[in-house]
């Protein structure tokens, strides 16, 4: 039995397999940081540049009275 259990650790020890999974999965979880914190920067500028065009318009008197 722990010659059988022996033999087993040693082929899970040669094994990379699971060590490519888990460089997928660290790789995978940093793409989804990255791309989130990107979007969400993106956003924020997004939403300041329209904000300025709205006070833009508001201003020169382009908008009607439902504002932006």
């Amino acid at each position: 039995m722990r010659a059988t259990l022996m033999k087993k650790l040693r082929s899970f020890r040669r094994d990379e397999e699971g060590v490519t999974l888990v460089e997928y999965g660290i790789a995978l979880v940093l793409a989804v940081v990255v791309g989130t914190s990107t979007l969400s920067l993106l956003a924020q500028d997004v939403e300041g540049q329209m904000d300025a065009a709205c006070n833009v318009m508001n201003t020169t008197g382009t908008v009607g009275t439902g504002g932006c």
